[in-house]
């Protein structure tokens, strides 16, 4: 069972540092991870920010190009040399578009714009500038630009590499970079007829996309927590 973060297991928020997982989320995760394979979360945050509030599941963070497995941090081969780039751009970044505008995740940073979402465009556009000129990728999410190095590697990659011989697997996000693990369990059932995907949608107003590719559709991060706990219930009886 694969998990976004922000908006699957947390409620959105407008301070990216101060969100937490709803009530329950790590008691239930935990406990999943004593009845099935594997847990993970791959998520856009920092390994580091993950690991403040989850043990003993596998994180992978800034979609994959870093994560904690097995007690031990791993990074893409190909990251490290863009953290100059990075660093370079989070303080053009902070100067150009305010400090509370940005957030430094090491190997790439996001801009944020619900508080202000009248500077949708511009942030977008000075984004899409940047990307151009230091050749990074430009990822579009929810009420947020992000700007990371590129490699083509992201949340289907971290799946598909992850399933293995799974009969089952499951992907819960809540964003359109979430359709690439949706894809990546797709694409697995497509190569073998006996896998089963479970593809859940947490609901918003902002990315109806997933919900459209969606088996499963749940009305917010505390819902998820409840249907899962009762799913854990039911298998235990």
């Amino acid at each position: 069972m694969f998990f976004d973060f922000d908006g699957t297991l947390a409620a959105i928020g407008d301070d990216p540092a101060a969100v937490c997982p709803v009530d329950g989320a790590t008691a239930m995760l935990a406990q999943l991870a004593a009845t099935i394979d594997r847990v993970a979360i791959v998520s856009a945050r920092p390994v580091a920010f993950l690991r403040e509030h989850f043990t003993n599941i596998d994180l992978y963070g800034l979609y994959g190009l870093e994560s904690h497995r097995g007690g031990r941090y791993h990074e893409h081969p190909e990251a490290a040399r863009w953290r100059p780039v990075v660093d370079l751009l989070v303080a053009e970044a902070r100067a150009d578009l305010g400090a509370d505008q940005v957030e430094a995740k090491g190997l790439s940073l996001a801009l944020h714009y619900r508080r202000s979402p009248e500077r949708a465009a511009s942030i977008q556009q000075w984004a899409r500038t940047q990307a151009n000129r230091w050749g990074l990728r430009y990822q579009p999410g929810r009420m947020v630009a992000e700007l990371k190095p590129p490699i083509a590697y992201d949340k289907g990659d971290v799946v598909a590499a992850a399933l293995g011989a799974a009969q089952y697997g499951w992907f819960c996000g809540d964003d359109v970079a979430d359709l690439r693990g949706f894809h990546a369990l797709t694409g697995h059932a497509i190569a073998d007829p006996d896998f089963t995907p479970v593809r859940v949608a947490v609901a918003n107003n902002e990315t109806a996309a997933l919900a459209d590719a969606a088996d499963l559709v749940i009305a917010s991060p505390a819902a998820l927590v409840a249907y899962l706990n009762e799913t854990i219930a039911t298998r235990c009886r």
